[in-house]
């Protein structure tokens, strides 16, 4: 039962089986019919968004830093590996320049309406497996959520679905590598009215939290 447990919450298993149906039929889109851009800091979503390209046979354009290209280079060859490109300008200038053939995938809780509501309800599945798996475990809630702020998508589906329990307490935490030059409005909500708090550490702090678990 103990290795049952660590397999499954530790390792990951069971791999998931997945029918394999664009090589079975030798399907691909032609090439043209669409083009997907995207942005990524610590290239979650820049493999997201790779990976549903991969499946619907779309061109992938990832921008990302040239900084964060060299740390994060396992999710650039995983991006790479399912197909896309990589570049290290700014993803706006291309859609707007393209608006017509191109279709711009924001993975940040940031910019106009409805995108940082779009973002946060796709990644609110973080924060309900959290509660689901946390009344699972123990019969309750957490008493501390603790999530990186990059673009802050990750952060905002963990912390939202706890945004009304006032005895949960909310800490996003930016490293240095993942520095981005806005941020989102739902976050500087959160954190002006007290209900969050932010902080910024090291490449170095960050890696020595990460053994604290």
């Amino acid at each position: 039962e103990e290795l049952a447990g660590i397999l499954k919450d530790y390792v990951g298993r069971e791999s998931p089986l997945y029918f394999a149906e664009r090589l079975s039929e030798h399907y691909k889109r032609p090439n043209g019919e669409g083009r997907i851009i995207a942005e990524t800091g610590a290239g979650q979503h820049g493999v997201a968004t790779a990976t549903v390209c991969a499946r619907f046979g779309l061109q992938c354009i990832i921008y990302m830093g040239a900084q964060d290209m060299e740390r994060q280079a396992l999710n650039v060859f995983r991006m790479r590996l399912l197909g896309a490109e990589d570049a290290t300008s700014e993803a706006i200038r291309d859609w707007v320049t393209n608006v017509e053939t191109t279709h711009y995938i924001l993975g940040s809780v940031a910019g106009p309406h409805p995108y940082p509501m779009m973002v946060r309800e796709f990644h609110a599945v973080i924060g309900k497996e959290t509660r689901k798996q946390a009344l699972e475990k123990w019969g309750g809630k957490p008493d501390v959520l603790v999530a990186c702020v990059g673009g802050g998508s990750n952060a905002m589906g963990l912390f939202h679905e706890f945004v009304n329990d006032k005895d949960v307490r909310l800490i996003g935490v930016e490293a240095a590598g993942l520095d981005y030059p806005g941020v989102g409005p739902e976050h500087s909500f959160l954190k002006d009215v007290g209900r969050a708090e932010y902080h910024s550490v090291t490449d170095e702090e960050a890696l020595e939290g990460m053994k604290l678990p």
